[in-house]
């Protein structure tokens, strides 16, 4: 559903979130192992996150990668998700089609809509301290 990229970016800012509330910054080997992501691969995720102003980059030898202060109780799936992936989960079609819509139908059409807007719905009101403390808590995890 989501891009591999997308996926590194939502397990990178769950656990920058997590570190973030600890008022800790993150390094990018730190991180990469943290998700069990590649590091190289890591990097160009991160910095597109940057560039979105989901997360924030700091230089020097006290820097790393954190999440705004302001940012930790508000930041939303769906933030991520559109900083790596764009707005494609909502619009596209569920087989693939270039076009496809109410007027031109694919077989799934009507079916995947309703999903497709459960899915927005979750991506737009799922904070990521919600996933993080579900990390911290033990139910779920960013790498097996």
């Amino acid at each position: 559903m989501f891009s591999k990229a997308c996926e590194y970016g939502i397990r990178a800012s769950v656990y920058l979130v997590a570190q973030s509330c600890q008022g800790k910054k993150t390094g990018l080997k730190e991180l990469a192992k943290a998700i069990d992501s590649p590091e190289a691969y890591t990097s160009k995720i991160l910095q597109q996150l940057v560039r979105n102003n989901v997360i924030v980059s700091e230089k020097g030898p006290t820097g790393g990668f954190s999440i705004g202060k302001s940012d930790i109780d508000t930041l939303k799936l769906s933030k991520v998700v559109m900083a790596i992936d764009g707005d494609e989960i909502y619009q596209g079609c569920g087989l693939g089609f270039h076009h496809c819509d109410e007027n031109q139908p694919c077989p799934i059409h009507h079916q995947f809509k309703a999903i497709r807007n459960d899915l927005k719905n979750m991506l737009e009101t799922t904070t990521l301290l919600e996933l993080s403390k579900d990390i911290k808590n033990g139910i779920s995890f960013l790498k097996r």
